[in-house]
């Protein structure tokens, strides 16, 4: 069982972000200890932001301050290297005269979303169509860029049954790119078509020839990633991005979360949308009409299984107690882990694929073909 230490940081944690004048009543322990959750799970920029909004920054102490304003340097020169490095990605591919989709935090950069400026990424991720993936590949690789090293086996597994390639870094730069072809493994049990992800992409400007994805299937991308293509640890954050990325979307369109959910049922993906919709509004408060809500448990699992994940999910997603470690999240997390690689790849794939890579782990020294 979770003791009260280990509840406290977390109920202090989200009430800071479901109210942030809750900051202006925090002793200096409480300040200690929401910096040392906030760190776990890279929310420091974001309640930077949240204090420089809600104009709090007179109840900040200093040490606390020092902390804020290196998270938002940090993050600023992250962001300034993933925007030199989609101009060489869009300088190396321009012969290769095809749609380039931009994924996640880039995407969310390139459209001004005002989360995105103190959100933490470590890659830049784009989506190409699956016909021409190997010759973009082949471009970088030509140009500099080199990808990371992997064994055969590996190698095998990304490019049979992920759906992207082996990750690319320019040798002069430490900027990962990870070029996808669609959102999810194939392997998986859902397998959205990506040419209708394509086909709903959205142009930039003439500055760039990116693409970004609809504001509905951005959202629906960030919830399978979160809910189906992840481990859960410490992936708050991934939940604050959908809280905020349903609050910038729907500010000034009534009608995006029915049309969310119409999208989500054409490309299969209810069941992600489901849980995103359930946990941003439970853990963050995030404003979904009720109606909405009401219309999304057509999109939940059976009771069972919903009672499970409503008592999984919020123990893994929420960062531990700096000082202390539980028996109860290792678990839950664990049993999640499991779930993510089975949502990824049926039993006759996973059980080969994970004795297997159980193997490579007891004897490093052998490349396994």
């Amino acid at each position: 069982m979770r003791n009260k230490h280990h509840t406290s940081g977390q109920t202090l944690l989200l009430a800071c972000l479901k109210n942030p004048e809750r900051l202006t009543e925090l002793s200096s322990s409480q300040w200690s200890l929401l910096l040392r959750m906030a760190r776990a799970c890279k929310l420091i920029a974001h309640f930077a932001g949240l204090i420089e909004q809600y104009t709090l920054s007179y109840c900040v102490p200093e040490k606390i301050s020092n902390h804020l304003i290196a998270a938002q340097a940090i993050i600023a020169y992250r962001q300034r290297m993933a925007f030199w490095e989609l101009n060489r990605l869009q300088r190396a591919l321009t012969q290769c005269k095809t749609d380039i989709i931009v994924l996640k935090g880039c995407a969310y950069l390139l459209l001004d979303i005002p989360f995105a400026k103190t959100r933490v990424f470590a890659d830049i991720d784009v989506m190409v169509n699956k016909s021409i993936i190997n010759t973009i590949e082949q471009s970088l690789l030509a140009q500099d860029w080199h990808a990371l090293k992997l064994n055969d086996y590996d190698q095998y597994y990304y490019r049979e049954w992920m759906h992207e390639i082996p990750p690319l870094c320019h040798r002069l730069r430490e900027m990962e790119v990870d070029i996808h072809h669609t959102i999810i493994p194939p392997t998986s049990a859902l397998c959205p078509d990506p040419s209708l992800l394509f086909h709903d992409a959205v142009s930039l400007n003439v500055d760039t020839a990116f693409k970004v994805l609809s504001p509905c299937d951005m959202v629906l991308h960030s919830a399978v990633h979160l809910f189906f293509d992840s481990e859960l640890n410490n992936k708050l954050r991934d939940l604050v991005d959908l809280d905020q990325l349903f609050r910038h979307f729907s500010t000034d369109n009534t009608t995006f979360f029915a049309s969310l959910l119409a999208r989500a049922t054409v490309l299969g993906l209810q069941r992600p949308l489901y849980y995103s919709m359930r946990y941003t509004h439970r853990l963050l408060n995030t404003p979904i009409p009720k109606d909405i809500l009401q219309a999304s448990q057509t999109m939940a699992p059976v009771l069972p299984t919903r009672l499970l994940m409503d008592y999984l999910i919020p123990i893994a997603l929420l960062p531990e107690h700096p000082d202390e470690t539980s028996l109860t999240v290792a678990v839950a997390r664990w049993l999640l882990f499991i779930r993510s690689h089975y949502l990824r790849m049926p039993l006759a794939l996973l059980i080969p694929h994970l004795a297997r890579k159980s193997l490579m782990r007891l004897i490093p020294s052998k490349n396994l073909n």
